[in-house]
């Protein structure tokens, strides 16, 4: 037997214990025979096994066939029942010792392998031998009296039996294994054995439940799975057997022995410790306690196993379950009424039982959380058992309640929506709720809502399925209000707590709702994006199933726990965040609804009506009463029983909808009455009892005892009487039977009262028990106490709360068994929307717990709880966009760092620094999402640093109101706290708001950038003005210009705004900071250069334009020319669109007054534009207009040098937009002229603006100036206008004759006179050179605006201008006549007739001298003035036709010529052919020959009517006295004596040209005819002169006519002298001058020869 092979160890075993318990000394007593015959019988066969495997091994090894583990070996099967039944009868004898080894060797056999009692037990046909041997094992129990060492064996050889690989056992005898360990645990006295048993348990569920999870994964089981696994276990034990070593047993056996030392050892410690720490004292032997386990164990298997197989897949599956149920039975006993004893077997029993749920519930697997039977078997018994347990006045019991609570929530709620809505609505928050309710117990369902309010999927979960559930509680939102006061401390005065436990409790409240806020920012984390993080993989935090792309069981296996739930089709369905919104605004809706019914119920019902929520027909009204249980049943009651008929109406759809069928009227009543309250009017009872009446009749239409529904209605008025009679405590003298008998004599129909038995019945079952309304847990509710009641004494709030346990616990417990069977569908929540409709809802009631918990403690624990809390609402409320949410939460945080202006800093506390540091971590971490609540965080990072001043001691004469504490001043520990504002930590904090500013988002930055200007306006408006945080605009442009430009432009545009409002300070230092500040971003900015058609640069320089503009101080404004100035000097190169401000700066700068001002702004303007234009002219030919306007501006300023110099500056720029026509062409889209064509664009950007801003010049300037602008304006147009298209001519003479423009010229006379003299004059010759010299284009284009023009001029009252305007015409038509056609020589007919007849002073004529009055004087001079200019105009006219016609001077070197010849001619000298010579030269030049013959005679028409105009006027010797006397024309009477004579002259020169003309002979008759009328006139009128002056005035034209009269043929001399003879004859009686007289001489002579009077000589 030494041999080490495992076949050994088993006869070692066996044959030890045989001797041992044969050595015993109680063996010999005779009781013991047949124990003693069995042991030696064993003894004996073993040893002849031995001998006969001796024969057949070789050897000293031991034959295999001592061991009965080989199958199929029919003897060692014998054999191992044999060796079993020595062991039974020892277990079965009284003795501990023969018990203990006993039980000792079965465990080690089972343990090893050796003993499988796999096999068909012979005595009990149908079970296995296993069976037996586990009914002996725990059969060695025998109540409370069993030897210790006995129960330490019996826990061990169950333990091994149940964990051992090598056994199996099921069912019941599971159970019974499972029970015994659970009464030695309640029975034994011995503290070690407690604790083993509870640790074996313990271990036994572990395996039991593992064995069920793990089976699924394993081979699918034979048909029968009892035989397999015998089979496979028959097999690990031939394995076993055939193995050589020692230690080969299976290393499950090992663990199992090992477990159970580990086990035992750990016991005993345990109980040890107890024991020291006075823990002494043994559980009570209670007689009735193994008849308690028995009772036990009667409802292990109550129910019908056969149905429960049905339903697993797997004998495992059924085991796990019997076990469960029969702890959840365990569980639901009552405990005895009173406190009970801690060592009574009831309540440790109880708190055994709730032990092991736990524990099976937290280790739940896959099978265990979806197998139906399980599910129902938590619905009906242990969520039952809970809603006893769960108000229980244990606190052990009450702790373990809700610990499986959350333990179901978190493994089950998918299965028991309704029960977790009872059990939080009835029990967790009613006990938060409740004023009366103990400190402890509210401290449990805080601790138990700590662990609730810690997984992100079940707050979510909770919010979905309830608060968005249409017929269930607001969970969610009840549970935050009520967290929300316990944090605010609202519960101190109910509590009856001492100062420490509530403010514990209150720190567990914040902990709560800091939990639920950080589950909603877990739940929705994968929408925030870190400004400061490169990427949001980064962020390591336990998975959520945010991900929608993940399969649906990792979502249900993360979040829910359940991979087979039982609605999970539907949950796809039901988890739309819209819908679910949609939901709970109907819900919100109804309960409003609700409330409005509670208070008026018509009105309830018509609103509900209204939203479409409730039916409009009295069924569907009636129905809503029934099933909704939010109505107050008195309400309903007094509803029901209104008068009118639509409550009528209601009133019976109402009672018709119960079943009173088979029912006493008692009960039918009950019913009734249960589900409203009564009114207390006569009548409303009375029309409801009339309708139970009738209604109670047609449900029982057999009823004998009733023969109308009258008899029906009287009797339940009765009844109620009764009620009221027996059960108020206000009726003093109750009714007797006999009373109430005889009260209802002859209330029957029938002749016969109703049977007295009956009534006394009735009597009975009312007195018991009162009709009263079921139970609802709204009625619960205590008033609160108030005034005196609130002090009441400890002893009596333990009463009320005790009754008031019952109360929830009855209710819960009746609300469970009601929901237990139904199933309702559960919503796993999975979209990260949920949590914005979820935080709307509550987000006021965390800001006040938040809030007063800042403001009220200075605990640092509750402050940084509260912190916590508004971080992460500041979070979410970020996440989602909320802006009034967030807003609110920012300025708490901002109000609590007291920085903001009325706070007193000199009550700053370590909160309060706390605070500060969180604000920054918001602005840090949440920057992309402040939006308008960065204005808050940056007013207090403002202060923050005024804080900081006051911190490192500067005088605080910066610090506004409340805030002037000088520093000695302030208590030891406020300044420590406001020094703490200067810690390093803080300070690089701040800063990096400012450096990470770079990392926010488009929206985001500018939304910073707008706070910090505002802060800074309000900075700077301070008395004491400061300029934080304009420093920090300026730094964090530089961080953030490296922005797209797209953000950048939107940044600048804040940005832009402020530099122009500080720019424009009064205070010069502010104003230099500003623009120093702006200057070295422009710098910067510039450096980065700019792509053609930007405008980042324009806008940029900006601000520069607008403090030029708007800043009065001079040294402000020289800063600025400077800045640009450098800027131009160094930055050039980089400049574009920036140019358009540089010019519209120096724009600025030439109207300024200071000299070295517009000096310094001239140089650079010049240095641009003679040296920068030649280099890079096609980068900047965007803002050339703004330089042309620039140089205008210049030109108009105060200092004459600059002027010139700037005119000359434009002839420069006129010579590069010569050289570049291309470029204008090219840079299209530009500003607005995208719709220019693209020819006309250097005209319209380069040289109309040019000559735009000169002509504007010379509208604006002082003579000297203006000159030199003309005369630039006009060189440039005909140095340039070879390029120039028609329609720009056009343009360009708009400009040009603005000169000319009434309008604009100066008011004032002399200044106006001057302008005229001058700048008009100077222009009109100006006018008529360049059309001169581009005639060919400009002819058809604007003559006839030309002529309209010089018709102006003529018209002026200034003679220089009027006299200019006919030279023009004249100048005009020679030097371009020969190129009119004929319409355009029609236009100049026109022109001169119009002038003709516009400048006919036709006022000489018909003037009077005006009443005298005093300002009549200057009047009269200045028409005078105006009638002799038009009177020189018509002489200059008559010139100008003359000029035209036959060239300048023509005709009075004619007439000279004329006087000449008859001078000669009276001393006899030359001929005339020389003169003829000067005729046809002559000819050539004038425009006689472009002229048509009816031009020329209209021409000569309107002479005529000049001539005899004039002749008028000469003749009317009283008008000329009247002008003379009244001052017309000087000291001689005033006569048109030249315009009289030239204008005839003229005319005649005109019809002797023509009557000579071969070319017009056609016309030779018509002009004859006109031609002896015009001279007859001209005869005749010389005739009629009185005046010796005036007759000599006619001289030349006399001669001129006789003259030409003798050039003619005879024909014709004797046509005209036939008209005139008779004229001529009577010249002869005047005194002739000598030249006269000579040629009428040679007249008359030529007439003889002519007229045949004399001979021709």
């Amino acid at each position: 037997m030494l041999s080490t092979n495992s076949t050994k160890t088993k006869e070692m075993f066996i044959v030890r214990a045989l001797e041992k318990i044969l050595a015993d000394k109680d063996i010999r007593r005779s009781h013991h025979s047949q124990l003693k015959k069995s042991c030696d019988s064993a003894l004996e066969q073993i040893k002849a096994e031995l001998i006969s495997a001796g024969q057949i091994a070789e050897g000293n090894e031991l034959p295999c066939a001592a061991l009965p583990l080989p199958k199929n070996d029919a003897a060692s099967i014998i054999n191992a029942e044999t060796y079993f039944l020595p062991f039974e009868l020892a277990c079965k004898s009284r003795s501990p010792r023969i018990v203990v080894t006993a039980l000792d060797c079965l465990q080690k056999l089972i343990a090893y392998g050796h003993l499988t009692g796999s096999i068909q037990d012979s005595a009990n046909p149908g079970h296995l031998l296993i069976d037996r041997i586990v009914v002996t094992i725990y059969g060695c129990f025998s109540g409370p009296q069993t030897d210790e060492g006995v129960q330490l064996q019996i826990i061990k050889a169950l333990l091994t039996v149940v964990t051992s690989q090598h056994v199996e056992i099921h069912e019941f005898t599971l159970l019974q294994a499972v029970r015994t360990c659970y009464d030695i645990y309640l029975s034994s006295k011995n503290l070690v054995n407690q604790t083993t048993a509870r640790a074996t348990l313990t271990q036994m569920l572990n395996v039991i439940f593992a064995r069920m999870e793990n089976q699924v994964y394993e081979m699918p089981p034979p048909p029968n799975p009892i035989n397999g696994s015998i089979h496979s276990e028959d097999c690990n034990g031939s394995t076993g057997g055939g193995s050589s070593d020692e230690t080969s047993a299976d290393p499950d056996e090992v663990i199992a022995s090992e477990l159970l030392a580990e086990i035992i050892t750990a016991a005993y410690n345990e109980a040890m410790k107890d024991v020291e720490s006075g823990g002494e004292g043994e559980p009570a032997a209670n007689g009735n306690e193994s008849s308690h386990s028995d009772h036990d164990s009667v409802e292990l298997h109550s129910e019908n196993d056969a149905v429960v197989t049905a339903k697993f897949t797997h004998i495992l599956q059924k085991d796990a379950f019997l076990v469960f149920r029969a702890l959840c039975k365990l569980s639901m006993k009552p405990l005895p009424e009173g406190h009970p004893d801690p060592k009574s077997h009831e309540l440790r029993s109880k708190v055994l039982s709730l032990h092991l749920l736990l524990l099976i519930l937290q280790n739940a697997g896959p099978v265990f959380r979806s197998n139906e039977m399980f599910i129902m078997a938590i619905k009906q018994y242990l969520c039952v058992a809970l809603s006893n347990n769960g108000v229980s006045l244990v606190p052990e019991v009450f702790e373990l309640s809700l610990s499986i609570f959350v333990a179901l929530l978190s493994n089950f709620k998918v299965h028991l929506k309704r029960q977790i809505e009872v059990f939080f609505k009835e029990i967790f928050l009613n006990i938060l709720e409740a004023n009366s309710s103990s400190f402890e117990h509210k401290w449990m369902v805080i601790q138990a809502l700590t662990r609730i309010c810690a997984d992100a999927q079940s707050v979510v979960d909770i919010y979905v399925n309830y608060d968005c559930d249409f017929s269930a509680a607001n969970l969610f939102e009840r549970l935050v209000n009520d967290l929300s006061k316990i944090a605010q401390g609202r519960q101190a005065l109910e509590l009856g707590a001492n100062p420490i436990q509530e403010k514990s409790m209150r720190i567990r409240g914040l902990e709560c709702l800091v939990s639920i806020l950080k589950c909603m920012v877990e739940w929705s984390k994968d929408l925030y994006v870190n400004p400061n993080m490169p990427a949001p993989a980064l962020q390591v935090q336990s998975p959520t199933a945010t991900d929608h792309d993940q399969a649906d069981t990792t979502i249900q296996t993360t979040h829910s726990g359940s991979s087979h739930s039982l609605n999970s089709n539907q949950e796809q369905f039901q988890d739309l965040p819209e819908a679910l919104e949609e939901r709970k605004m109907r819900k919100e809706v109804m309960e409003t609804g609700i409330e409005l019914f509670n208070r008026k119920p018509q009105k309830g019902v018509q609103f509900l009506q209204e939203k479409q929520l409730l039916g409009s027909t009295c069924q569907d009204i009636a129905r809503w009463l029934h099933e909704d249980e939010r109505l107050d049943k008195t309400v309903i009651g007094n509803y029901l029983g209104e008068n009118d008929e639509h409550s009528k109406e209601v009133m019976c759809a109402y009672i018709d909808a119960f079943d009173f069928r088979q029912l006493e009227v008692v009960a039918a009543l009950r019913i009734l009455l249960e589900e409203f309250r009564l009114p207390g009017e006569a009548q409303k009872i009375d029309r409801l009892m009339e309708k139970f009446a009738s209604r109670y009749c047609e449900c029982n239409p057999q009823n004998q005892l009733f023969q109308s529904a009258d008899t029906v209605y009287v009797l339940a008025f009765s009844i109620i009487m009764l009620t009221t009679d027996l059960h108020s405590p206000q009726v003093k003298h109750k009714m007797t039977k006999e009373q109430y008998i005889k009260m209802n004599r002859g209330i029957s129909d029938s002749k016969a009262d109703l049977p007295e038995e009956y009534l006394s019945s009735i009597y009975d079952e009312i007195a018991e028990h009162e009709i009263k309304m079921k139970n609802n847990s709204g009625m619960l509710q205590q008033p609160k106490p108030t005034g005196k009641q609130a002090f009441i004494t400890e002893k009596r709030r333990k009463l009320l709360w005790n009754m008031e346990m019952e109360v929830i616990s009855l209710t819960a417990t009746n609300l469970m068994q009601s929901v237990s069977h139904v199933k309702s569908p559960f919503t796993s929540a999975k979209h990260l929307e949920h949590v914005r409709p979820m935080f709307k809802m509550a987000w006021t009631p965390f800001l006040a717990a938040f809030s007063v918990g800042l403001q009220d403690c200075d605990d640092p624990e509750i402050a940084t709880l509260c912190l916590d809390g508004i971080r992460c609402a500041i979070r979410i409320a970020c996440i989602f966009h909320m802006s009034l949410e967030r807003d609110a939460y920012v300025q708490a945080l901002a109000r609590f760092t007291l920085l903001n202006a009325n706070s007193p800093i000199n009550e700053m506390k370590a909160k309060n620094i706390d605070t500060i540091k969180t604000l920054i971590m918001v602005a840090h971490t949440d920057g992309n999402y402040l939006g308008s609540s960065w204005l808050d965080i940056v007013k207090c990072i403002s202060q923050l640093e005024l804080a900081q001043l006051i911190g490192t001691g500067v005088r605080p004469q910066f610090l506004s109101g409340a805030q002037t504490t000088l520093k000695d001043s302030l208590n030891p520990s406020v300044k420590e706290h406001i020094g703490e504002t200067s810690s390093q930590s803080v300070v690089v904090a701040v800063d990096r708001i400012f450096t990470g500013s770079m990392r926010l988002d488009g929206d985001a930055i500018v939304d910073f950038v707008k706070a910090l200007c505002q802060v800074s306006v309000d900075e700077l408006q301070q008395q004491q003005p400061r300029m934080f945080s304009l420093q920090k605009i300026v730094e964090i442009s530089y961080y953030n210009m490296e922005r797209i430009r797209l953000q950048w432009s939107r940044i600048w545009q804040v940005l832009g705004e402020h530099f122009n409002t500080v720019g424009c300070n009064n205070n010069e230092e502010i104003a230099f900071f500003a623009l120093d500040s702006l200057r070295q971003l422009s710098m910067k900015f510039m450096e980065k250069g700019e792509f053609s058609n930007f405008r980042f640069q324009k806008d940029f320089l900006r601000p520069f334009e607008h403090i030029m503009k708007k800043n009065a101080s001079p040294a402000i404004r020289d800063m600025v020319v400077r800045c640009i100035a450098q800027m131009v000097n160094s930055q050039a190169h980089n400049i574009r669109s920036g140019w358009k401000n540089i010019f519209s700066i120096f724009h600025l700068a030439a109207g300024d007054h200071e000299e070295p001002i517009v000096e310094l702004a001239f140089q650079t303007t010049g240095k641009i534009i003679g040296d920068l234009y030649q280099r890079q002219f096609a980068i900047m030919v965007d803002s050339f207009q703004d330089a042309v306007k620039c140089l205008s501006e210049f030109a108009t300023a105060r200092f004459p040098d600059t002027s010139m110099e700037s005119i000359r500056l434009v002839r420069t720029c006129a010579q590069c937009v010569h050289e570049a026509p291309q470029l204008f062409a090219e840079h299209a889209g530009m500003e607005n002229d995208a719709s220019v064509a693209e020819e006309d664009r250097v005209w319209v950007r380069g040289w109309f603006p040019m000559l735009f801003s000169l002509s504007c010049v010379v509208n604006r300037c002082k003579l000297d100036v203006r000159t030199r602008a003309l005369t630039v304006l006009f060189e440039i147009v005909k140095t340039y206008g070879e390029s120039f298209k028609p329609n720009w001519w056009k343009d360009l003479f708009n400009v040009i004759f603005r000169i000319f423009d009434n309008m604009k010229l100066p008011e004032h006379v002399t200044e106006k006179s001057e302008w005229m003299t001058t700048t008009c004059n100077h222009a009109l010759y100006a006018i008529i050179d360049v059309f001169t010299q581009y005639f060919d284009v400009l002819g058809h284009l604007l003559l006839e605006e030309l002529f309209a023009q010089l018709h102006w001029c003529v018209q002026q009252s200034n003679e220089q201008l009027a006299r200019s305007g006919t030279n023009c015409l004249e100048n005009l038509v020679i030097s371009n006549g020969f190129k009119f056609n004929e319409s355009t020589w029609d236009k100049t007919c026109q022109c001169i007739l119009d002038i003709f007849n516009a400048t006919l002073p036709q006022e000489l004529l018909s003037w009077r001298p005006k009443a005298h009055s005093s300002n009549s004087q200057p009047q009269e001079h200045n028409h005078f003035e105006a009638l002799h200019i038009r009177c020189v105009v018509q002489l200059e006219l008559i010139q100008t036709v003359d000029n035209i016609v036959f060239f300048p001077a023509t005709s009075r070197k004619e007439d000279a010529e004329t006087l000449a010849q008859a001078a000669a001619d009276l001393t006899g000298g030359r001929n005339g052919s020389q003169s003829q010579l000067l005729d046809c030269q002559r000819e050539e030049q004038g425009m006689y020959g472009y002229l048509r013959t009816r031009q020329l005679l209209t021409l000569a028409d309107c002479l005529m009517q000049s001539h005899r105009f004039a002749k008028r006027f000469n003749a009317d010797q009283e008008q000329r006295s009247l002008l003379w006397r009244a001052g017309f024309k000087g000291s001689v009477k005033p006569n048109l004596l030249k315009q009289e004579t030239s204008s005839l002259a003229c005319v005649l020169r005109i019809f002797f040209k023509m009557y000579g003309d071969e070319n017009r002979r056609s016309d030779w008759p018509g002009i004859e005819k006109e031609l002896v009328q015009v001279c007859k006139e001209a005869l005749g009128y010389y005739l009629s002169l009185q005046s010796e002056a005036h007759r000599d005035a006619w001289t030349s034209l006399l001669l001129l006519i006789l003259t030409r009269l003798l050039k003619m043929s005879d024909a014709r001399f004797a046509t005209h002298v036939s008209n005139y003879y008779s004229l001529l004859c009577e010249m002869m009686c005047f005194d002739l001058k000598p030249e006269l007289r000579s040629v009428l001489r040679r007249v008359f002579m030529r007439i003889g020869p002519v007229f045949n009077i004399m001979s021709a000589k």
